[in-house]
């Protein structure tokens, strides 16, 4: 199973390193400049966060676009403001938004694998993933089913067994790399942490308020985090520390606005079924507005100390 998969993701990873490196390299050589390791982060979240029936050409455009308009002309590594694996993803949904959206998933069955348990089984299917059936619910229960047509539960999403890109299935996988990164100081706590907390406040309030009009909100705030790319975005792309906040009180205000614009957009927003991806950018826009106000705040407040001293 696990080989399955890898020999399904393998032309993507390999796509992607090779049109990002390639393009740092030609620019390297421009600029006569070393290359840096960036991209060997990046070139694996991008076939983690695009949806694995994305055709190869569509992800090679996407990352030249990200890595050139993203990353090269703000300087090359530690100088982009957004981040690069998610201008990839932006930048498929506007151009190509019938295979970002939610609305349809792709899975490959085969019988040789003994992934029909011995029963015979069709070559593919293909349905929407859980966001996607959430988005066009209608009326005041929600109905959620995996490719077979089971309902799905909030511990099938906990587990991994849902549809959805490669990176956002498994909350199992999510938090052990979440583990990893804390660890090894890699990843900041207080972001990551702010991230679910806005998020679990935000899902809890809109919870408490459903309305058929909006079939996001009749799900529990547990299973909101879930579902989507909202743990996977909270753990690996929030935390980018070049293009997230510095301030240690920064990465509070910065990780809980994330948390709470992602489920604010995939609630109140029924054309966009996922809302990780925007708050992330949004907030990557304002990271150094809030890294500002907090250092200017703190001038402010030992400023008047000193006076007071004085």
């Amino acid at each position: 199973m696990w080989l399955y998969g890898l020999w399904a993701l393998l032309p993507v990873i390999i796509v992607s390193y090779a049109v990002g490196l390639g393009i740092e390299f030609i620019s390297a050589q421009i600029h006569h400049k070393e290359i840096q390791e960036g991209f060997l982060v990046t070139g694996i979240l991008i076939p983690l966060i695009v949806p694995i029936n994305t055709p190869l050409w569509m992800t090679a455009i996407a990352t030249a676009f990200a890595v050139i308009f993203a990353k090269e002309v703000f300087g090359g590594t530690g100088m982009n403001i957004f981040n690069v694996a998610l201008i990839t993803r932006a930048f498929l949904f506007f151009a190509y938004p019938s295979r970002m959206s939610g609305d349809e998933a792709f899975v490959k069955l085969d019988s040789a694998l003994g992934m029909g348990g011995g029963h015979q089984v069709v070559d593919t299917f293909t349905g929407a993933t859980p966001l996607g059936q959430v988005a066009t619910n209608v009326g005041d229960q929600l109905h959620m089913t995996d490719i077979v047509g089971e309902p799905i539960s909030c511990l099938d999403a906990f587990i991994g067994l849902i549809p959805g890109s490669p990176g956002e299935t498994s909350m199992i996988a999510i938090l052990l790399g979440a583990v990893l990164l804390l660890v090894t100081g890699i990843a900041s706590w207080r972001i990551m942490g702010s991230v679910f907390v806005g998020g679990l406040a935000m899902a809890t309030l809109a919870h408490a308020l459903p309305s058929a009009t909006y079939p996001a909100s009749l799900l529990d705030p547990w299973t909101q985090l879930c579902l989507g790319g909202f743990a996977f975005g909270a753990v690996f792309m929030a935390t980018d520390p070049v293009t997230g906040a510095r301030t240690n009180v920064g990465q509070y205000i910065y990780g809980l606005l994330i948390g709470v614009f992602a489920i604010l957009i995939r609630v109140y927003n029924s054309g966009y079924p996922e809302g990780m991806m925007l708050a992330i950018l949004l907030m990557n826009a304002f990271a150094p507005l809030i890294d500002h106000c907090v250092v200017s705040s703190n001038i402010k407040r030992r400023a008047r100390r000193a006076a007071v001293k004085e």
